[in-house]
């Protein structure tokens, strides 16, 4: 390229007037903005400055320009920190405060992409706003408050450490203050200094040091302001050639979004500065870059509006608890994976690794860190439980026990959490139960020993764990299998800690028709008994092999468990009977498993075993099986049946299956 035609290309990328600068410190000045003399548009006039650290920048007035945008509308300043610091030895607090007037043409602080932030742990501060019009005025602020470092969350300005208010539009000038009735003197220990600043909300992340340093003291944070030529419309401004802004012949006006002045943009197909006479060049390689740098934008903006997404989610689920937890515990054996390594884990949920769905979700085979796991993604959370589920999480990945599914991690950064459990291969009890078709034969020990671990397994929720937990969907679809066909209670769902009062109490109705307890779908008070109901009807279905719920039969008979309970009443228990575990040798022992299920399943929760002494039962008629000479000989001529007891739970299973026909319809039927 000849020299010539190196120096017309080097003028057509040109962004500032002839002869004048077009950067200062490494951020490009745009015509109308310029540095001396007849190099800016009236009001647009910068300093490039020596700031404190030796470097060189651009001012307009006391404002550190960070960057501008000619086709938005904006620049980011650098707006000073304001400070509240107590002094302990004067008992008087030290403040340094600023204001600011942003000069015409029309320059606004963004009320979109702005925030007032407040910082302290006992502090009130305000901030004056009047508009450009100075026919109005508004004033805000916020109170933060804090009694200690543990009440501190990282990323979260509710309140607690950390307040932010919005503020108007139109704004040009702003004053902040603080009030004097709050001050640190009762947290200087580890928080003296509060702050007020107004600055860019996606730049800011609230951080416990903020608090617990003063590394804020002294601080300027990037500030969003909208600017626009004059202070009227395109129409008026095209009225007037020599003074209209849009020099260029390829640009194009449109109004300011902010309902002062007007802006220029080169036309579609074209790039450069419409400021200046041929700043807007239409080429086909400016075409291209052009769209390059769109497209560039558009992907770092979504990503930085996903990776907002994906905090302002790991947050509300009390992420930054959990990773406290972990970081601060070595032995801590719980991961929190990120939603790309779960992706990755299920080959973006390929619908050809699901082994398990149902109401509540969807359970995938995945691999992570070179293992199996079960991946569960949750339809739904309780908003109310939101915030307290990184604390269930600490407590549910501390259950240890060998007939429960280990919960090894989870992901936080969508909107419903995921959970990673162990994989279990050989699937759910219901299957291994209900699957027929292939002539599997289940002995009675096997049952028996499926019954006693899954116990053990409710009962350790129940009274071994802190807080007690219940489980809420006991079934046998709940119920997995292992390589050894060892039991391992499974799908915490549904699971609640136990409450410490009766404001905890949950009050939606959550389960599976034919499992619930009628109590809790009365009352919608789930207890350890809730759990206790639900596992006698699993215990049916290990003596029967049939469906909790037969649609096919008429209403009064469609439940398993009334079914079972008018069968003890008229002593035809042995029709509903699985064949295969009908022999004679062995129906004394069955005795005991159906008293015991009938007593599971008594109306009144409180007159219901606990599960500690439903897997103390089922030990012991393990052992009488095994040993009978060991036991006390039981009477061949012991009633089998309760009588009238048994008469009055049948008729109370009837009328609960009759009445809450509509209320059970309406919940899951199953995972």
């Amino acid at each position: 390229m000849s020299s010539s035609k190196t120096k017309a290309a080097e003028a057509d990328a040109k962004i500032s007037l002839p002869g004048c600068p077009d950067s200062c410190g490494g951020v490009p000045i745009p015509y109308p903005f310029g540095i001396g003399p007849g190099c800016y548009m009236e009001g647009f006039d910068l300093s490039c400055n020596t700031t404190n650290n030796g470097i060189h920048a651009p001012y307009q007035d006391k404002m550190k320009i960070l960057n501008i945008s000619l086709s938005l509308g904006q620049a980011r300043v650098a707006m000073p920190v304001s400070s509240q610091c107590y002094d302990n030895t004067t008992k008087k607090d030290q403040y340094n405060i600023w204001s600011f007037t942003l000069s015409s043409p029309p320059f606004m602080f963004n009320h979109e992409k702005n925030k007032f932030v407040v910082i302290g742990c006992d502090t009130l501060a305000y901030v004056n706003f009047s508009t450009i019009s100075q026919n109005s005025s508004y004033m805000g602020g916020c109170v933060s408050k804090c009694s200690n470092l543990e009440s501190l969350t990282n990323g979260s300005c509710s309140g607690i450490g950390c307040c932010q208010t919005a503020i108007p539009k139109g704004v040009n000038y702003i004053s902040v203050d603080f009030d004097d009735g709050y001050d640190n003197s009762e947290v200087f220990l580890f928080n003296r200094c509060s702050y007020a600043l107004l600055m860019e909300d996606d730049d800011f992340m609230f951080n416990t040091r903020y608090i617990t340093t003063e590394e804020l003291n002294g601080q300027s944070m990037p500030t969003v302001i909208d600017w626009a030529i004059g202070n009227t419309t395109c129409d008026n401004a095209q009225a007037n050639k020599s003074s209209f802004a849009c020099r260029s012949k390829n640009s194009v006006c449109f109004d300011s979004s902010s309902g002062h002045g007007y802006l220029c943009n080169c036309s579609s197909g074209y790039q450069g500065n419409p400021y200046l006479e041929g700043g807007c060049q239409g080429t086909f390689a400016g075409i291209v870059v052009l769209s390059f740098l769109v497209i560039g934008t558009y992907v770092m903006l979504e990503r930085k509006k996903l990776s907002k997404v994906k905090e302002r989610y790991f947050q509300q689920h009390g992420g930054w608890i959990l990773l406290e937890k972990i970081k601060t515990n070595q032995g801590f054996g719980f991961t929190i994976f990120t939603r790309q390594q779960i992706e990755q884990a299920t080959k973006n949920f390929d619908s050809a690794n699901i082994i398990g769905y149902g109401g509540q979700g969807t359970v995938y085979k995945g691999c992570l860190r070179d293992q199996i796991v079960a991946i569960k993604k949750c339809k739904m959370v309780n908003e109310s439980k939101k915030k307290e589920f990184g604390k269930e999480m600490l407590i549910l990945s501390q259950i240890n026990h060998k007939n429960i599914v280990k919960l090894q991690g989870c992901c936080l950064e969508v909107e419903v959490p995921i959970l990673v459990y162990e994989f279990v291969p050989n699937g759910t009890l219901f299957h291994y139960i209900h699957n027929k078709k292939q002539g599997s034969s289940i002995s009675l020990s096997t049952r028996l020993r499926i019954a006693q671990e899954s116990a053990e397994a409710l009962a350790y929720l129940h009274f071994s764990a802190s807080p007690p937990i219940f489980h809420g969907d006991v079934k046998s679809a709940n119920i997995l299998l292992d390589q050894n066909y060892t039991t391992k209670v499974s799908d915490f769902g549904a699971s609640i800690l136990a409450p410490t009062d009766e404001a905890q109490f949950v009050t939606l109705v959550q389960g599976t028709r034919g499992y619930l307890d009628p109590e809790y779908l009365q009352s919608c008070q789930l207890t350890n008994k809730s759990d206790v109901y639900s596992f006698g009807v699993v215990l049916l279905e290990l003596l029967t092999r049939k469906p909790v719920i037969d649609y096919d039969a008429p209403e009064e008979e469609r439940s398993l468990s009334s079914r079972f309970l008018f069968a003890m009443k008229q002593k035809k228990l042995e029709e509903l009977l699985d064949d295969e575990i009908k022999h004679e040798d062995d129906m004394e022992v069955i005795m005991k498993v159906s008293e015991l299920a009938k007593e599971c399943l008594n109306m009144k929760g409180e007159e219901r075993p606990t599960m500690k002494e439903v897997a103390e039962e089922l030990d012991q008629i393990r052992k009488i099986r095994q040993h009978p000479w060991g036991q006390e000989y039981y009477s061949k001529e012991r009633e089998f049946f309760l009588g009238e007891a048994s008469h009055d739970i049948v008729i109370e299973h009837t009328s609960y299956f009759s009445i809450n026909k509509e209320a059970e319809e309406s919940i899951a039927v199953g995972r």
